[in-house]
């Protein structure tokens, strides 16, 4: 599919809790309204490379960067390969491997988390060679996640993080929106409409509220979805 057959682009990382509820419901839109999504790349290892990830992130914040970071070479090495069109299913395996398990009990998200394995599983239930899983630490795809993560921040500014949505043929592009609960099937389309109302107005900028829930997903919820 060529590039300009898209709606919209989504750029992911897939160790981003908030961008994976905001992707299961840009899905969701995407089948109700018949839209064609480019799943994209934006790695936060490469976003945040100039950070000190001591002072400016909490404990673990390096290790779970780095593995969205090989998860999207082995995603790179795909598309290379095999076009745009498994990006979307692969990024759904990849994504639902970690924020769909149930917690073990062990302050760390990726405890029992068995990347190669995972990765593997990914790849078999969408079709795909298992033999992608060698990508993981193929630092040569490094350079094709930062274009696409440049080409993000382009549209929006730099100072933002996942997910961000762009819409088609120079359309509005924005960070989030950042939800915590994916909507229920007859509210997703209300939903996008308010916030497409908002993004195509040129005067609007932000708006932002920081009190929150975590996200509703089971890794962090501790309850089966």
């Amino acid at each position: 599919m060529a590039d300009d057959a898209f709606d919209l682009e989504f750029f992911w990382d897939p160790v981003c809790p908030f961008a994976w509820v905001t992707s299961r419901w840009v899905a969701m839109v995407a089948e109700q309204r018949d839209m064609r999504v480019d799943w994209r790349f934006i790695g936060l290892r490469i976003l945040n490379e100039d950070k000190d990830y001591a002072t400016e992130f909490p404990p673990g914040y390096p290790e779970y960067h780095s593995l969205g970071l090989r998860g999207l070479r082995v995603a790179s090495a795909v598309r290379a390969a095999e076009g745009r069109a498994p990006m979307g299913p692969l990024y759904t395996e990849l994504g639902g491997g970690i924020w769909n398990r149930l917690p073990d009990g062990s302050d760390d998200m990726l405890s029992g988390y068995d990347e190669e394995a995972a990765t593997r599983v990914a790849l078999s239930a969408c079709g795909l060679a298992e033999s992608f899983v060698d990508h993981l630490h193929d630092e040569s795809q490094d350079e094709t996640i930062r274009v696409d993560t440049e080409d993000a921040l382009s549209r929006t500014g730099r100072d933002v993080g996942t997910p961000i949505v762009a819409m088609a043929n120079g359309g509005p592009a924005f960070f989030g929106p950042v939800i915590s609960r994916v909507p229920a099937a007859e509210e997703a389309g209300e939903l996008w409409d308010a916030v497409m109302t908002l993004a195509k107005w040129p005067g609007f900028s932000e708006m932002k509220r920081s009190a929150r829930e975590w996200p509703q997903i089971p890794l962090l919820t501790g309850e089966s979805g």
